[in-house]
């Protein structure tokens, strides 16, 4: 007998080895019909997995995370498939699952065209429709090796050629077509119906700039109709609001191949900039944190002590003076704590949080570099706390109840809380480590922090909260973060007076809220579609004439906005009203002002709110309290 227990705890016996897919028509038709694959024993397998002892099993559908999984993975499948079918001379090599769907890699002797596209997708339309069985059988490794070799597939035959000679490889056919995967897939083709290709791209052979350059067709699935839609609007909808294209519009940023993965920040751009770095300078300000600074270039000798030196050499930038090596900084805690290690410390003087404004650089790979999100010189908005161990947990809740003011602040209420716990390789003690995950945890429960665990995700020296915010169209951004490091202050000999008058070391806290603020400018830049609010705005009003004839009027309206503190442009212009006022709602400017013959003679002044709100005439006084209203509010 096979006993097979249910995620309910129900059990179900069966006289001899039994299939995940007998299983689910045990249960009920509608199950099997739904089912893609099993989960046994935490194991996603086919549903023509034979169970052959007693198990745990879960039916996955489509309404799964793993579901969705395998049908992205068979759908890339999908595409080889009817790639082969149009162009039979084309390699194929690999196939994956990624964020949103899969791709595939394919060697063919020339570029594949949105013409292409089209086809192929209606091709993989067809075999979807055809409902075919896909099959899974096993071969030893020289067997796959000579069977893809005689097929002309030299690439697949190369990637099996690489796993061991004593190991099996398993592979999957649907119809003609049959390709090396360990699977799991769907059981036949007709249970992949909603899925789009989306471009192609680029892409050297095992990741390999010296291997031949492949193409990469990009596709998405999803379970049903409804899910693909909603993701295609919003794709629409991120292409709308994409920072790069907004940057240009509005005048803030580019970025110039005279310094790649560096922005140039233009005057409207850093004056949001300006806004933002004040704003948390004043948060650091009243949250107890002192200010420093720290040089950008330190010694080779100090990144060897840190570790930084052997794990992270090929992504910093290196220089050389009067026969000494140097680098700029990839990231700003060695500074901190050698401002620390300055004089004694008292454990009276713990916790000590200094904070820095300290740009860092990276030397990420080119094709990895996205405007302003990703670069390779940016600022954070960089902490560090150094405080005891019986001290980690009351930071942590000063901490997040700070960060989520500042989030609200800045238009983001939704925020996801994810503790990273121990890796399988790691510094310290079991029971440090079940100290610093009790005080991150405890703090998070004490903010009334719903949060998820990532278990051995944290770093080697200790664990980590990371704060991840959602915005208006839904993705994901993690910003905020705190870290527990008791490593680095080890390294660099950091250490305090304790009350019992003995040396002790500190513990340290990597904390940063919006990080770094090239990224955190591009994501509110998104967040907005570039209408930012009144507080953020580079121009939060533009005042306008209707003729000549009020231009003294509107000029002095302008000297009455400045001296508001408002930043303020004028626009005098001998044009159409209309037009002028058109130009500037394209600038997505919060307000502007109009100007005639009625508003001069009542000291006045015709309002229009961004989104093309007519807010009739205004007292200039009743004007200031609205707009400062706003700015106060954040809104």
């Amino acid at each position: 007998m096979v006993q097979i227990t249910l995620p309910d705890g129900s059990q179900r016996e069966f006289p001899g080895p039994v299939t995940v897919a007998e299983v689910a028509m045990s249960i009920g038709a509608g199950l099997a019909k739904a089912a893609l694959a099993g989960k046994v024993d935490g194991n996603v397998v086919d549903t023509s997995f034979t169970i052959e002892r007693n198990a745990q099993l879960a039916i996955i559908t489509g309404k799964d995370a793993d579901g969705l999984e395998v049908i992205r993975h068979s759908t890339a499948h999908l595409l080889a498939y009817a790639v082969k079918e149009l162009f039979p001379e084309a390699q194929v090599t690999i196939g994956p699952v990624i964020e949103n769907g899969f791709f595939y890699d394919f060697s063919f002797s020339r570029s594949f065209t949105p013409e292409d596209l089209i086809a192929i997708e209606k091709r993989m339309t067809e075999l979807a429709n055809k409902d075919e069985p896909v099959v899974r059988r096993v071969l030893p490794r020289d067997d796959a090796v000579a069977y893809f070799k005689n097929m002309g597939e030299h690439y697949k035959a190369e990637i099996i050629a690489s796993i061991p000679a004593n190991e099996d490889v398993s592979l999957y056919r649907e119809g003609a077509f049959e390709d090396l995967c360990r699977g799991p897939h769907v059981p036949s083709t007709g249970k992949l119906k909603h899925f789009k290709l989306m471009k192609v791209a680029g892409a050297y052979w095992r990741g390999d700039h010296r291997n031949e350059m492949l193409q990469r067709i990009y596709g998405t699935a999803w379970a049903s109709k409804d899910d693909l839609q909603q993701y295609l609007t919003r794709l629409e909808e991120a292409e709308k609001r994409d920072h790069r294209k907004l940057g240009r519009e509005l005048d803030l940023f580019h970025i110039d191949e005279h310094s790649p993965g560096t922005v140039f920040w233009h005057p409207k751009g850093w004056t949001v900039w300006q806004e933002v770095e004040q704003y948390m300078r004043r948060v650091y300000r009243d949250n107890g944190y002192q200010e420093v600074k720290a040089p950008q270039i330190l010694d080779q000798g100090l990144w060897e002590k840190t570790g930084h030196w052997d794990k992270y050499r090929e992504n910093m930038f290196v220089t050389e003076s009067e026969k000494r090596d140097f680098a700029l900084k990839p990231m700003n805690c060695p500074g901190h704590i050698i401002i620390f290690n300055q004089g004694i410390k008292s454990y009276r003087d713990l916790p000590l949080r200094f904070g820095e404004f300290g740009q860092c650089h990276r030397n990420e790979p080119s094709g990895s570099l996205h405007g302003i999100m990703r670069v390779r010189a940016f600022t954070q908005d960089d902490g560090h706390i150094f405080c005891t161990e019986e001290q980690i947990q009351a930071e942590v809740i000063a901490f997040t109840t700070l960060l989520q003011k500042v989030y609200r602040d800045f238009g983001f209420t939704d925020i996801l809380y994810r503790l990273s716990t121990r890796p399988e390789k790691r510094i310290g003690s079991d029971e440090s480590w079940d100290r610093a995950e009790a005080a991150l945890a405890d703090g998070l429960r004490a903010s009334g922090c719903d949060f998820e665990y990532l278990p051995g995700e944290g770093a080697f020296y200790g664990p980590k909260i990371e704060y991840t915010l959602k915005d208006a169209i839904g993705r994901e951004w993690q910003c905020g973060t705190i870290q527990v490091d008791p490593n680095m202050p080890e390294r660099l000999d950091a250490e305090y007076v304790g009350e019992d008058g003995a040396r002790h070391r500190p513990i340290m806290l990597h904390r940063a809220i919006v990080g770094s603020l090239e990224r955190f400018i591009g994501i509110l830049v998104e967040q907005h579609a570039g209408a930012l609010p009144t507080w953020l705005a580079p121009v939060q009003v533009a005042v306008l004439n209707i003729t000549d004839a009020q231009a003294d009027f509107a000029q002095e309206v302008v000297k009455m906005l400045k001296n508001q503190g408002l930043r303020v442009s004028l626009d005098l212009r001998n044009e159409k009203i209309t037009y002028k006022i058109r130009e500037h709602s394209m600038q997505k400017l919060p307000y502007i002002l109009v100007v005639g013959d009625k508003e001069k003679a009542a000291g006045a002044v015709a309002v229009r709110a961004r989104g093309n709100q007519d807010l009739g005439v205004m007292p200039l006084q009743a004007f200031f309290e609205k707009i400062a209203s706003d700015i106060a509010l954040k809104s």
